[in-house]
């Protein structure tokens, strides 16, 4: 990604001392803020400018910063930088109203993850590339926790206080983007073997032409 600047001292008189300790907390982050950034504007230079203000608010509110991860807290702040701000003018709706209603909290404890699925073991084996444009497709509000769950390895907890919506609701919209990445990418495959065998048919015909001149 481009260089992204983050002004260390938005305001009169920073303290020099805690905007190093931003920088040295939230800039090894930078990439994978931008990386999601991405994915939900859809736009390098929305990105960029996302980015920008979340963490420009990050270091305004740093002293609010209650935990030792700031990862996920610099995500929440993407989140809704995406929504209020850059929503508008992109079109950007990080809700859906087909989405899964709320499910209770306790459906699966929040210490325990659920286990493997065939789409979960067929996302591990899909190279980087596929997987980028798979999920580049999916609906918004399915995109954004995929980002996190698959992408960013962001547990339900993380990824549910980051869109503020229950886990229940987190887990509900995860096992829904999760088949439609199996199935965009079964339709893939499928086109795939499609154009191998009409590839292998042209050949035969080419083949027998070029025998029959040779004779």
């Amino acid at each position: 990604m481009k260089s992204i600047r983050v002004h260390q001292t938005a305001r009169t008189g920073e303290d020099p001392a805690r905007a190093r300790r931003f920088r040295d907390a939230a800039l090894p982050h930078l990439d994978a803020v931008y990386t999601l950034a991405r994915y939900l504007l859809r736009d390098p230079s929305d990105a960029e400018d996302a980015v920008q203000e979340s963490y420009l608010r990050a270091l305004r509110h740093f002293d609010t910063l209650r935990s030792d991860d700031i990862k996920p807290w610099l995500f929440a702040i993407l989140h809704n930088v995406c929504r209020v701000q850059h929503g508008r003018r992109s079109g950007l709706l990080l809700h859906d109203v087909n989405a899964e209603p709320d499910q209770p909290d306790g459906v699966i404890p929040l210490w325990r993850e659920a286990q493997d699925t065939p789409e979960t073991v067929m996302l591990r084996k899909l190279d980087a590339e596929t997987i980028q444009g798979l999920v580049a497709a999916l609906p918004d509000v399915f995109r954004e926790v995929i980002v996190l769950r698959e992408l960013e390895d962001l547990s339900y907890r993380e990824i549910a206080e980051i869109v503020d919506t229950p886990v229940g609701t987190v887990m509900s919209r995860l096992a829904r983007a999760r088949a439609m990445l199996r199935e965009a990418w079964l339709t893939v495959q499928h086109e795939d073997e499609q154009a191998g065998e009409r590839e292998g048919q042209l050949k035969i015909p080419c083949e027998q032409a070029c025998t029959g001149t040779a004779a």
